[in-house]
């Protein structure tokens, strides 16, 4: 399968407005020092609300107790939620994806203290999948008029980077494909594993970690398209947060080594580098040729 840069010329494309960060969120808050609890959130990176809880915990659990405070954590169902929670100040610490970040950092400056590393690095791919019995020796050219799920509007691999890249293909993934959006990346793995759909978004890292559970095998599904390579998650903070929290939780995040991370991270995850303010580069430049984020 060809493999194309997807940071090419400008396009046009509406997103739809994100949703309101009230829907759709787990709360709990875990015993620890006294004070004003550190507010977490973390999207939803596993099947279920209460999977992402028990495997992204102990990490926001490491953090709160780094900086003496009890934590309280929210798991949002959707990728837009965790944006606009941060952005309005419902939390201090989230961990989000990329396009999450930074539609947070242009429309309420969150700022990014790290970038994690999956399997020592910092950078991951979007990917579409197709079932294992579709026929497709060149993409997308043989995909037109199969069925096709996208993750929900505020996903970078799920959404943003597929529906961009289609554009600098000259093509409208809503008329080329029997068009859906809005599913989870554990969902649409499964849907296209399944046979439910034709092909599907994901990343190449749930990809991996549902492999590895054996939620799918890798009979069941092909990778067809794969992105050039995108940063990786960001641990992200309110703008108005105390410089010196700040400052705490970043030399937290940092001072994880990998085998701390193995303790208190999801699988394969090995620790966090420093975020600069070049670090979501394409993906801010792929939102203002998109005309989502503003040029400044």
């Amino acid at each position: 399968m060809r493999r194309r840069s997807w940071l090419g010329a400008a396009a046009v494309l509406a997103l739809p407005r994100l949703g309101s960060a009230q829907g759709g969120i787990q709360g709990g808050i875990q015993g620890g020092a006294g004070g004003q609890p550190l507010r977490c959130a973390v999207g939803p990176f596993q099947p279920t609300a209460g999977d992402t809880r028990r495997a992204y915990e102990p990490f926001f659990a490491r953090m709160a107790t780094a900086v003496g405070r009890p934590l309280a954590l929210t798991v949002t169902t959707d990728w837009a939620g965790i944006a606009v929670a941060l952005a309005n100040g419902q939390v201090d610490l989230a961990w989000m994806g990329p396009w999450g970040f930074v539609l947070a950092k242009d429309r309420a400056r969150a700022e990014a203290l790290a970038v994690v590393r999956y399997q020592g690095r910092p950078t991951y791919h979007a990917l579409i999948l197709a079932r294992a019995g579709a026929t497709i020796a060149r993409f997308p050219e043989d995909a037109r008029g199969m069925s096709i799920s996208f993750a929900d509007a505020g996903s970078t691999s799920g959404w943003l980077v597929p529906h961009y890249w289609f554009r600098t293909q000259g093509i409208n993934p809503r008329t080329y494909f029997r068009y859906r959006d809005g599913a989870s990346h554990p969902a649409n793995v499964i849907a296209v594993a399944n046979g439910q759909v034709d092909l599907a978004t994901d990343y190449d890292r749930n990809l991996a970690a549902m492999l590895a559970a054996g939620r799918v095998s890798a009979a069941q599904v092909q990778e067809v398209w794969r992105s050039e390579p995108l940063p990786n998650d960001a641990l992200a903070v309110r703008a108005d947060l105390d410089p010196g929290l700040k400052a705490a939780l970043r030399e937290a995040a940092l001072g994880l080594d990998a085998a701390a991370a193995a303790q208190v991270m999801p699988p394969d995850y090995t620790g966090w580098v420093g975020a600069g303010p070049d670090s979501y580069a394409m993906i801010e430049a792929a939102g203002r040729a998109l005309g989502r984020i503003g040029g400044g």
